[in-house]
């Protein structure tokens, strides 16, 4: 789902649809934590007492997996169907 920045006052918002805040259990006044990650440029909206869980899958190993399925993705899915 994309949705855009508003202007709020002096501030800026993202509108999370009702669909959403039910589903989370999330209601006008509830806390929120807010987690950046500027490495992938990501920003995640967690109910107040909630981890996130750490992974040690990094961008680099994404774009080698990448490589690699490019490379060798058909002769990997025919040696998993033998």
């Amino acid at each position: 789902m994309t949705q855009k920045i508003i202007q709020i006052g002096n501030s800026t918002g993202v509108i999370i649809p009702k669909s959403i805040l039910d589903q989370l259990e999330l209601k006008p006044g509830s806390e929120v934590t807010l987690d950046q990650n500027l490495t992938d440029k990501t920003l995640t909206i967690m109910k107040k007492g909630r981890k996130i869980k750490q992974t040690s899958t990094t961008p680099e190993f994404l774009t080698l997996l990448e490589k690699v399925n490019k490379n060798y993705g058909i002769a990997l899915k025919e040696l998993a169907q033998k």
